[in-house]
């Protein structure tokens, strides 16, 4: 049986607090390799892309949650929800089909970091 390819868009976040992310969409990716080959991939695809600016290039993204799938409902957080952890960021270990991913999912790749110390404190960045 031939791998199930789909298109998804990859949100780059490079800041939480000043809302700075930048969208990119990739076409024909394997849903049967795991998100650690899907997140290698990325951090070797991103610094490559000049179409993007140099900040997003080379930022330290670690991780990956589901923003969006097809014909569900949207969030009204502009960048990110910080709810649903549990089922939305994608563990390493399992494939993109098992965590969710189909055809026109949007996802952010994001420093986890920066995720945890904006979840403690959304606030600051209104």
């Amino acid at each position: 049986m031939a791998p199930e390819e789909v298109t998804i868009t990859v949100r780059l976040i490079r800041s939480f607090e000043h809302r700075n992310f930048k969208p990119i969409v990739y076409h024909g990716v394997n849903l049967d390799q795991t998100v650690k080959e899907f997140i290698v991939f990325l951090k070797q695809d991103v610094p490559l892309r000049t179409s993007l600016p140099p900040p997003f290039r080379n930022y330290k993204y670690d991780t990956l949650k589901i923003i969006h799938q097809a014909h569900k409902s949207k969030t009204n957080e502009l960048v990110l929800s910080l709810e649903d952890d549990d089922r939305l960021l994608l563990k390493e270990d399992s494939t993109l089909k098992a965590a969710g991913i189909a055809s026109e999912t949007e996802i952010a790749f994001f420093c986890e970091e920066d995720y945890k110390n904006y979840k403690a404190n959304p606030i600051s960045s209104w």
